[in-house]
C-alpha cells in the first residue's frame, strides 16, 4: 500500500449520521429563532466542530446561541442515533481488509468522543476502534479545517503526515488534510465532487474507496 496510515473521517464516512445530526442541527436552531434548512446546515456546519456553529451564528446575527445549546443537540442527537444510525454500506469491509493486510487505521473527527462513540457502539463499529484509535477535536482545540487534529492523530499513531492518506466527506475536512500535508480521498456520497477540490481521489462508494486503497 502507497500509505502507512488511514485516517477516517467518522460522520458520513464510518457512520451514515450527517442526515440526522444536520437535520436535528437546522431544526435546534431554527427553535431558537435562526432559520436553517436542512441544506443550510450541510453546506455551513458539515464536518466540523460545534463552535463553528457558534461562531458562525454570532458572526451572522450578533447574538449568542444559549449556554445549553451543545447539551440539548447532543441529547437529541444521542436519541436520534440510538433509533436511527446504521454503519455506512460495505465500511466493514473495507475495515476488515485493512486489518487482514495490517494497514494502520484510526478515526479523527470534529464530534465529540461522546459521540464518536455512542454512534460506533449502536453500530457495532466498536470492535473496530479502540480508545488508541479514537481522536476529536476536543483534543486539540480547534477543528477542521485547521490541520490540527490530523497532525495530532499521525503524531499518536507514529506516522509522517506525507505517509498518511485522510478519507473524508466534508469540504472542511478536505482543507484540513491538504493543510496537514497528507493525501486525501474525497466520499462523494453526499458532496459534490466539485466541493471537495484538493482531494487526491474520488469515489463514490465503499468498494471504489477499498480498490484505492490497495
Amino acid at each position: 500500500m502507497r500509505y502507512d496510515l488511514v485516517i477516517f473521517d467518522n460522520d458520513g464516512v464510518l457512520v451514515d449520521s450527517e442526515p440526522i445530526s444536520n437535520r436535528l442541527l437546522a431544526a435546534h436552531l431554527t427553535e431558537l429563532g435562526h432559520p436553517t434548512t436542512y441544506e443550510d446546515s450541510i453546506r455551513d456546519y458539515m464536518g466540523s466542530a460545534m463552535h463553528r456553529v457558534h461562531e458562525l451564528i454570532h458572526e451572522r446575527t450578533g447574538q449568542r446561541l444559549p449556554a445549553d445549546f451543545d447539551d440539548v443537540f447532543h441529547a437529541r442527537v444521542f436519541a436520534a442515533f440510538e433509533r436511527e444510525l446504521k454503519p455506512m454500506a460495505s465500511v466493514v469491509d473495507v475495515l476488515e481488509k485493512l486489518s487482514a493486510d495490517g494497514v494502520p487505521y484510526c478515526v479523527a473527527s470534529s464530534g465529540s468522543h461522546d459521540r464518536i462513540r455512542v454512534g460506533h457502539r449502536t453500530t457495532g463499529l466498536d470492535r473496530w476502534f479502540d480508545d488508541g484509535r479514537i481522536f476529536s477535536s476536543q483534543d486539540v482545540g480547534r477543528g477542521k479545517p485547521a490541520p490540527d487534529l490530523f497532525l495530532y492523530a499521525a503524531d499518536r499513531m507514529g506516522v509522517p503526515p506525507e505517509r498518511c492518506v485522510v478519507v473524508e466527506d466534508s469540504p472542511l475536512g478536505v482543507q484540513a488534510a491538504v493543510a496537514a500535508g497528507m493525501d486525501v480521498y474525497g466520499f462523494t456520497a453526499m458532496t459534490p465532487a466539485a466541493r471537495l477540490a484538493g482531494a487526491a481521489e474520488l469515489f463514490a462508494t465503499m468498494e471504489e474507496l477499498a480498490d484505492l486503497l490497495v
